[in-house]
């Protein structure tokens, strides 16, 4: 086990040009019957938002003709044009400036990194000007604008290609931050997110694009959207309380198969939302179970575990039964090497122990 890991977690994300030959090679599965995949909800989300409001505009590096990097925006430079389509050059600071800019006249930008690791180049647009002009201007300017694409780790990418930033951007006031799981949670609060008045940074993962999910009719309404600031639910129980985000929220559900072997029955609790957060559904959850299994594949020290630990203790103290376990990645820069980079991210197994500790089930 490395050093400062904090019992465990997932993985994933390809570099920017790299990316294109494994693009190529990839089976990009359309959404069919009640089957919906990441990729196609976010297609269909950002489709639907352009199609219905000519304010909503596309800006990125390779959104148009190269159709994505991980073809989330496939067919919509064919549909809308360059106009509202805009292949950017490789320079951050300099499309996000522009976007922040549109924004503040009226415009409501989806502003593309091809990996939020790239966002850093433009920290300065998303903190100190989108995140704080509705304040400081006195509720003047509004600042309509999506800060999307694939956030947390990949698969053999390197420490400077595999961060999540989720406690990053949730820790700053006057931003909303979103992690989408499944094709419902991608497709209704992107939806949510573009219609926002307010900056919304919506952080996807890589290594969930081609997952299928199943979708209702009401998932694939037009008029859907989920809204922002509210987990759900997405397997109840009464022993313990496991909450997650993005990827990990499939480990914690797989986790939970695991425990109901062994009689333990866990509530899974989809995030969703970073900021704000629903801490009213998770202190009802820890008040209902008496423990709690906090699960994130970012670093430990302030992350958004930490911040969930404290509204339990806080709030639910007296409820609990157990001392709660946190389960993060590792305290260091993300190893290259698969064997190491499994080690340095948390696994399905580290959450069975943790939610069997919290049970005082050793085995």
């Amino acid at each position: 086990m490395l050093p400062g890991i904090v019992r465990s977690s997932s993985r994933h994300l390809p570099c920017r040009r790299s990316l294109t030959k494994w693009m190529s090679v990839r089976n990009l599965a359309a959404a069919s019957g009640d089957q919906m995949t990441v990729r196609d909800a976010l297609n269909s989300a950002i489709d639907e938002e352009m199609a219905a409001d000519p304010k909503v505009f596309v800006m990125g590096e390779e959104v148009g003709e190269y159709q994505g990097a991980y073809k989330v925006t496939k067919g919509l430079l064919q549909k809308y044009g360059p106009d509202r389509v805009l292949d950017t050059p490789i320079t951050e600071a300099g499309f996000t400036g522009i976007g922040v800019g549109a924004a503040f006249q009226g415009l409501k930008p989806i502003v593309e990194f091809m990996t939020f690791n790239f966002a850093m180049q433009a920290i300065d647009h998303i903190i100190n000007s989108a995140a704080k002009t509705y304040y400081m201007s006195g509720g003047q300017i509004s600042v309509p604008i999506v800060f999307r694409g694939p956030n947390g780790a990949a698969a053999g990418v390197g420490a400077q290609h595999s961060q999540c930033f989720a406690a990053w951007y949730g820790s700053c006031p006057g931003l909303k931050v979103v992690t989408p799981y499944s094709a419902e949670d991608a497709r209704g609060l992107l939806k949510a997110a573009i219609r926002d008045p307010d900056p919304v940074v919506f952080l996807e993962n890589e290594l969930l694009y081609g997952e299928n999910f199943p979708v209702s009719s009401q998932v694939r309404d037009p008029n859907f959207t989920l809204p922002i600031g509210k987990a759900k639910v997405e397997r109840e129980g009464t022993d313990v309380t496991i909450t997650a985000f993005s990827k990990m929220v499939g480990f914690a559900l797989k986790a939970a198969d695991e425990l109901a072997k062994d009689g333990i029955k866990a509530e899974v609790i989809n995030l969703r939302s970073i900021r704000p957060l629903d801490r009213e559904t998770i202190n009802a959850s820890v008040r209902k179970t008496y423990r709690l299994v906090a699960v994130e594949e970012g670093w430990p020290q302030h992350g958004v575990c930490a911040e969930v630990c404290a509204s339990v203790q806080e709030e639910s103290f007296d409820y609990l039964d157990a001392p709660i376990e946190r389960i993060s990645g590792a305290d260091i820069p993300m190893p290259y090497a698969a064997n190491l980079e499994r080690l340095a991210l948390p696994q399905i197994e580290d959450i069975v122990r943790a939610a069997k500790r919290a049970c005082y089930r050793s085995k």
